[in-house]
């Protein structure tokens, strides 16, 4: 059965990874072994936030959905079934969000 949505909890972040490159940028079609894994993605879903433990509150997140995120390789891999990779970080083990030039 394929999942539908995914709510992450607390400060964790749903990544889709960018696609692989299949080119190099002369054209060259590169072989399924020396592709580079993306350490790029984008954020589809997010969580409330941790808890200030002192007021209660959630503390949000500084990413938002549609976010492209700098990423470690790792995560937890979450499958919805639609063939795509999704990994599930923490909020603090993202390195960065990727701005577009102006």
């Amino acid at each position: 059965m394929a999942t539908k949505r995914v709510i992450p909890l607390l400060d964790r972040v749903l990544v889709q990874r960018a696609e692989a490159l299949t080119q190099s940028k002369g054209g060259i079609v590169l072989p399924e072994k020396s592709r580079i894994k993306m350490q790029e993605g984008t954020v589809i879903a997010v969580g409330p936030g941790t808890r200030n433990m002192q007021t209660g509150e959630h503390v949000p997140l500084a990413v938002n959905v549609g976010d492209k995120v700098l990423v470690p390789f790792g995560g937890v891999k979450v499958d919805l079934g639609d063939g795509k990779l999704y990994q599930l970080f923490r909020e603090s083990n993202i390195l960065g969000v990727l701005e577009k030039k102006q």
